[in-house]
C-alpha cells in the first residue's frame, strides 16, 4: 500500500472514531470519504457502532453505502446532521475548501451546511496557502446557460472551462443533470467568501465549490521519519 492511500485510511479510521451511537451522518464523496464509509461499516458490522444512519453526497456514496449495509436517509428527510465527514481538494490556512473534483459540490454543500459538525479527511498533500493555485474552482451550471455563465466569469477576472469526460463522449453531468466549468483565476482566490457569493449570483450557475466558514476540524494525515499519522486542525 502506497504512503498516499495509508495516510487516507488513518484519516478516515480517525474519523469514524468520532462517530457516536445514534448519529445522523453526512456521508462524504472521494476516495478518501470512500475509505471512512467501509471504515464505517465494520463497525457497524462488528456491533462497536449501533442505530447510525447515513445521508449520503453523491450517488457513489449511496451505491458504496448500500453495498456495505448502512441505513440511509434522504437529505430532504432529515432537519439536522450530527456529523458530517467529507474529503477536500484544497484547504487553505482559514478551512476555506474547494470541492468539487468528483462533480458532487452541490449535495456536499448541502449536507455540510446541515451539519453540527463538519470534519474535513484530507492527506498533507491537500493544504495549500492560498487556494486555486494549483486546483481549479468547480461551478455547476444549467445545461442551457453554461456559455452566459462563462462569459460572466470572465468579468470577474476567471477562466472558466467546461469539464470533459473521460470515458464519454461529451461533457461530465452531474448527479443534478448539469455541466460542470472549471475556473481558474490567475492569482489564485484573494476574497473566497465574496467570490462565493458573486458567483452564485449569476443567474444559471446552481452552486460553486468554494466551501466558506463551514469546516470545524480537519485531520491530516502526514507522514513523519517513515510513519504516518493524522493531526488533527481545529478552529482557534
Amino acid at each position: 500500500m502506497d504512503l498516499q492511500t495509508q495516510m487516507k485510511k488513518a484519516v478516515a479510521k480517525a474519523a469514524v472514531d468520532q462517530i457516536q451511537n445514534g448519529m445522523i451522518l453526512g456521508l462524504g464523496s472521494g476516495s478518501t470519504a470512500a475509505l471512512m464509509i467501509e471504515a464505517l461499516a465494520l463497525k457497524i458490522r462488528s456491533g462497536e457502532i449501533k442505530d447510525v444512519v447515513g445521508v449520503t453526497t453523491s450517488f457513489q456514496g449511496e451505491v458504496l453505502s448500500s453495498e456495505l449495509g448502512i441505513p440511509l436517509k434522504s437529505l430532504s428527510s432529515v432537519s439536522e446532521i450530527d456529523l458530517a465527514i467529507d474529503g477536500a481538494d484544497e484547504v487553505d490556512p482559514k478551512f476555506q475548501l474547494i470541492k468539487g473534483g468528483g462533480a458532487c459540490h452541490v449535495q456536499e454543500k448541502l449536507v455540510a451546511a446541515l451539519a453540527k459538525k463538519f470534519i474535513v479527511v484530507v492527506d498533507s498533500s491537500k493544504l495549500v496557502e492560498k487556494l486555486n493555485l494549483d486546483f481549479k474552482l468547480p461551478i455547476e451550471v444549467l445545461p442551457t446557460a453554461w456559455k452566459q455563465v462563462q462569459q460572466a466569469l470572465v468579468k470577474l477576472g476567471g477562466a472558466g472551462e467546461l469539464r470533459m469526460a473521460q470515458k464519454k463522449a461529451g461533457p461530465i453531468v452531474t448527479d443534478q443533470g448539469n455541466l460542470i466549468l472549471d475556473l481558474t483565476f490567475q492569482n489564485g482566490i484573494e476574497k473566497p467568501e465574496l467570490l462565493e457569493s458573486q458567483i452564485n449570483n449569476i443567474p444559471g450557475v446552481l452552486e460553486n465549490g468554494l466551501f466558506v466558514n463551514l469546516t470545524d476540524e480537519v485531520l491530516v494525515g502526514k507522514v513523519e521519519n517513515g510513519d504516518v499519522g493524522v493531526e488533527s486542525l481545529k478552529k482557534a
